[in-house]
């Protein structure tokens, strides 16, 4: 009923750039959030990126404030996140998700894309 997929995801060298896409279909929230998460070999999951899919409030890890922007565009049920200045630490497998409520900052999300590759060389 609810699938994300994910696309953008590549090869780059420390200190480029890259735009991820997640195309949303399926998704009746009243109230809801999208994000993003990534995965490094040998790690856990972890938050990098969310925001209301209404439109107004972000949040962010941390490590990636600064240089990762997450947005959307409604009219193509799509999410973006805007990965900047990137480094090998950031080699990981990157998921989109959504939830509904309103908490950003949670790994507890109802939906999950199947996740897309994004390696940095340094």
């Amino acid at each position: 009923q609810v699938y994300l997929v994910e696309s953008g995801g590549g090869s780059v060298q420390a200190g480029g750039s890259l735009r991820l896409s997640c195309a949303a279909s399926g998704l009746r929230f009243n109230s809801g959030v999208m994000g993003w998460f990534r995965q490094a070999p040998g790690k856990e999951r972890e938050f990098v990126a969310g925001m209301w899919w209404s439109g107004g409030r972000t949040d962010y890890a941390d490590v990636v404030k600064g240089r990762f922007t997450i947005s959307r565009d409604n009219a193509k049920n799509t999410v973006y996140l805007q990965m900047n200045s990137l480094k090998f630490e950031d080699t990981a497998v990157y998921y989109c998700a959504a939830k509904a409520g309103l908490l950003i900052k949670t790994t507890a999300y109802d939906y999950w894309g199947q996740g897309i590759q994004v390696s940095v060389s340094s």
